[in-house]
């Protein structure tokens, strides 16, 4: 990962991404971060080129609450 790249997704992304699922999951945001941090939406997010840290939070928190429940994750029409 490139610098600004990394900080985009660790400053921007990611902890809206966990506050969400926490809150909408009603976990704590250290089990919330585990989660979100040992799934696949993480892995293709952390990859600059999938082009994925273009959507919003609440976008990649569907994606992950997909991947949860079904073990697929449903990417956005666009």
């Amino acid at each position: 990962m490139n610098n600004k790249f990394e900080a985009i997704i660790s400053i921007c992304i990611i902890p809206k991404t966990v506050e969400i699922i926490s809150q909408k999951d009603e976990i704590d945001e250290i089990n919330a971060l585990n989660k979100f941090y040992n799934s696949k939406t993480y892995y293709l997010l952390s990859i600059e080129e999938t082009k994925l840290w273009y959507y919003s939070p609440l976008t990649i928190y569907s994606m992950w609450k997909s991947e949860q429940e079904t073990g697929e994750i449903i990417f956005p029409e666009g």
